[in-house]
């Protein structure tokens, strides 16, 4: 049984030119930007991410995934550039089991710096994070199998397809992919 207790609050992971911390409540303008800006390309594999998406939803995000954090169930992270301090997107891990010492990875750019990279990077990030401090044996990348971008970034931090589980994600099928930690590249 994990022991370990769950990480501090306030934690930045710095990578190759990202910071990856908490959500603020002083984020609440960028993310509502960041959202609008998104909407097309994110929105279309995300349903929170839809064009009546307000500041007060971006609010309640954050609340939210400040309460998750210091619960220890979901650890959200904003993703921002470190040279200009722009919002980029968000990831972390959700469904956390700590029985099965698992959880999910997600993740999002917004959209005027998709293909980028940036997914891939803070994938790596989160997952290590997931690893090292929260000691998770596996983590799950769970996909529409239509979103390809999504399913490339899944392969380029080296997560293996396990395969199409029927109506895994919202109802619709999705593809599973996994991850140890000997497997991040």
């Amino acid at each position: 049984m994990n022991t370990k207790p769950d990480p501090p609050a306030p934690l930045e992971l710095i990578a190759d030119g990202l910071c990856l911390r908490p959500w603020q409540h002083g984020d609440v303008a960028a993310l509502h930007e960041a959202v609008s800006e998104s909407v097309a390309s994110v929105g279309r594999w995300l349903p929170w991410c839809h064009a009546d998406y307000g500041s007060a939803d971006a609010a309640a995000w954050i609340v939210h995934c400040r309460w998750a954090w210091h619960s220890g169930e979901q650890f959200a992270f904003g993703i921002f550039d470190t040279a200009s301090g722009v919002l980029l997107g968000g990831g972390g891990l959700s469904q956390r089991n700590r029985l099965q010492r698992s959880a999910n990875l997600g993740y999002w750019v917004r959209q005027s710096r998709q293909r980028q990279g940036i997914a891939a990077k803070a994938a790596i990030c989160v997952a290590r994070f997931g690893f090292e401090q929260c000691e998770l044996t596996r983590i799950e990348l769970i996909v529409l199998p239509d979103n390809l971008a999504s399913r490339r970034t899944a392969e380029k931090v080296g997560a293996k397809f396990e395969g199409i589980a029927p109506r895994r994600l919202l109802e619709r099928d999705a593809a599973v992919y996994s991850l140890e930690p000997d497997d991040l590249r």
